[in-house]
């Protein structure tokens, strides 16, 4: 039995999820579903990269710290459910539209009479912003700490769990990407930026990050030396999985820390991994942190395909392969959350 299982009936099971965006929110719904049947400490450790919409632009118009956007998805995923704490978490998710111009004597909300205007109503320079990324950014140049800004704005959403960043500060994220160019399809191009890297034709064919050796979140390195699981995926592959193996103090942590492992795989590709099987994500993990041990890898009935190869990639890596209905009802490529979370209470409750 390792130090990870010792002790674990009498505390909840301690987890760490990586990832971004929208596939990190789904695996934290999850987890909050799973909670009612396995009492579970939840810790997210989420990317820093994010170059894109509001994100991107708080990066190169105020410098900041981090990029704010998937940090405050992975706090509203987290919310408590309590109306006020639900609200809250509603309100950071809020983004600003961009405003029509309004009739002669009418606000820009229809409400009461319209003030003179006192700038050019072309630069609308909240459209675009979440209330959560300005909220973040406030709290990070108030406070100077990320780690501190962030404890805080759980608390006001009452998180069931923790956030952090996986490394103190924004990083870059460059690939080199081969038929990015439909003129030289043969030729390998360079891409830079987390967005540009995600939206780029061609087969990512090598990823690294800027600067290469970023200082790991401290907070982020003791949580996964304390698990008892950690997770990876689902979210986009290369610009919200891999980037956390590319922090080398955050992947030696992954390779020391005595917790079980689990991999929850795609439903289908993205842009970013057009033509990669499910096989291949798990061969693609293993490529960028070679001494990564994996315990279960998790993939929905109908997706996986034929789940043979699967199968065997899993067992290269160490792992067994659960196969279980996880994704939402309508047929799309989507994780259902409650589903997920009903595959994962075996999983996570098996040593308990």
């Amino acid at each position: 039995m390792t130090a990870a299982v010792e002790g674990r009936a009498d505390r909840p099971v301690r987890v760490v999820a990586f990832g971004g965006g929208h596939g990190l929110s789904a695996s934290l719904r999850a987890l909050r579903h799973a909670a009612a049947e396995v009492p579970l400490d939840i810790t997210a450790i989420v990317t820093v990269g994010d170059d894109g919409g509001s994100s991107g632009r708080l990066r190169v118009e105020r410098d900041a710290l981090l990029p704010p956007g998937d940090l405050r998805q992975a706090l509203a995923a987290l919310a408590d459910r309590q109306p006020t704490a639900q609200l809250t978490a509603r309100l950071m998710q809020h983004r600003f539209a961009v405003m029509s111009e309004p009739g002669d004597g009418e606000s820009r909300t229809g409400r009461g009479p319209r003030l003179e205007r006192r700038a050019d109503r072309s630069k609308d320079t909240l459209a675009g912003h979440t209330v959560g990324n300005l909220l973040l950014l406030g709290l990070m140049e108030m406070l100077g700490d990320p780690v501190e800004a962030l404890d805080h704005a759980a608390e006001m959403v009452g998180a069931q769990g923790r956030v952090l960043p996986m490394a103190r500060y924004a990083v870059g994220i460059e690939a080199d990407v081969v038929g990015s160019d439909p003129a030289r399809p043969g030729d390998t191009v360079t891409v830079r930026g987390q967005h540009s890297v995600a939206v780029a034709d061609g087969r990512v064919e090598s990823l690294r990050l800027e600067p290469a050796d970023p200082p790991a979140c401290p907070q982020a390195v003791e949580a996964v030396l304390a698990a008892d699981w950690l997770i990876f995926g689902p979210g986009s592959w290369f610009t919200s999985v891999l980037p956390h193996l590319l922090v080398p103090g955050l992947a030696r942590a992954i390779v020391a820390s005595p917790a079980r492992r689990l991999v929850t795989l795609n439903l289908g590709t993205d842009k970013e991994t057009r033509g990669l099987s499910a096989a291949g994500h798990l061969e693609t993990l293993h490529r960028y942190l070679p001494e990564l041990r994996v315990d279960t890898v998790l993939a929905d009935l109908k997706w996986a395909g034929e789940p043979e190869p699967v199968r065997v990639a899993a067992r290269r890596m160490g792992a067994d392969l659960v196969l279980a209905p996880v994704a939402v009802a309508d047929g799309s490529p989507r994780h259902d959350p409650e589903a997920l979370g009903v595959a994962l209470v075996p999983v996570l409750g098996a040593a308990r």
